[in-house]
């Protein structure tokens, strides 16, 4: 392994030790406390009453039906809420008459908190899985259509004035000036959306749901299963970190052209 290698593999192993540090030191301190009962197991359980009573979810399978359910939904209506916002984006920062159009409607809507449709999407979806997938499709739409339309409106005016002189139109100018331009903010409204679409889940999981984690979570609650209660919590947490996780590859991935996010940055 060269000097070079084995300095860049050291980087990385501190930046990842130093990303979990607090979470890590956070759980271990959690569990000193609870087994010095200076914390009641009934207000908050010890991490190590948490980790066994996943495992027994996981013996009799359920915790991998509710983890599929609520991420299936999630993801069902990321690609909806996302793909509208991200067509409406396109449509809007490239055609004036779609932005005069559609764009105040737009923020009206976006104005409206969403968790606040919630007694409204009941009565017309019911508590099956219409109702969860719409909600998390109207929370990510709005900062994917947000950022997108940002990106756009960003590029310098003078690179897609270049593309044209080569000879670059429509679609050519697209791929090649347009969304690598946009880019950058595109994955930021990507991130964001990550992070609204769990919280929308959450929400919508408790209050109405008979699969998930929400539904596993409030079950729980029913029998004052706090260790369970607090497990529903941790996976939420930890769901929101892989996928915030996948996002950052995505920006490395993509944007290895850009300054601040080559690799090894």
């Amino acid at each position: 392994m060269s000097q070079t290698t084995s300095y860049k593999w050291l980087t990385r192993t501190c930046s990842i030790l130093l990303e979990w540090a607090i979470p890590v030191l956070t759980v271990a301190l959690w569990q000193w406390l609870g087994s010095m009962e200076w914390i009641s197991s009934r207000i908050l359980p010890t991490p190590a009453a948490v980790v066994q009573a996943g495992w027994s979810l996981v013996e009799n399978g359920q915790l991998f039906t509710y983890i599929g359910d609520s991420t299936q939904r999630a993801f069902i209506g990321f690609a909806i809420g996302g793909g509208i916002g991200f067509a409406l984006a396109i449509l809007n920062g490239l055609l004036p008459l779609s932005e005069k159009l559609t764009d105040s409607s737009i923020q009206m809507i976006r104005t409206i908190p969403h968790l606040s449709l919630i007694p409204l999407i009941i009565a017309w979806f019911g508590i099956g899985e219409q109702g969860k997938v719409f909600l998390v499709a109207l929370g990510v739409a709005f900062p994917i259509y947000l950022n997108t339309l940002h990106g756009i409106r960003s590029i310098d005016h003078g690179l897609i004035e270049m593309g044209r002189t080569y000879g670059l139109q429509g679609l050519a100018l697209f791929r090649s000036i347009i969304f690598p331009g946009a880019l950058p903010s595109i994955l930021v409204g990507l991130r964001f959306s990550l992070g609204i679409m769990w919280i929308t889940l959450i929400v919508s999981e408790t209050i109405s749901s008979d699969s998930g984690i929400g539904y596993m979570a409030m079950n729980a609650r029913e029998f004052f299963q706090m260790d369970v209660v607090v497990l529903s919590i941790i996976i939420y947490a930890l769901l929101g970190k892989l996928s915030d996780w996948m996002a950052k590859q995505m920006e490395r991935s993509w944007l290895q052209w850009h300054p601040h996010f080559r690799k090894g940055k």
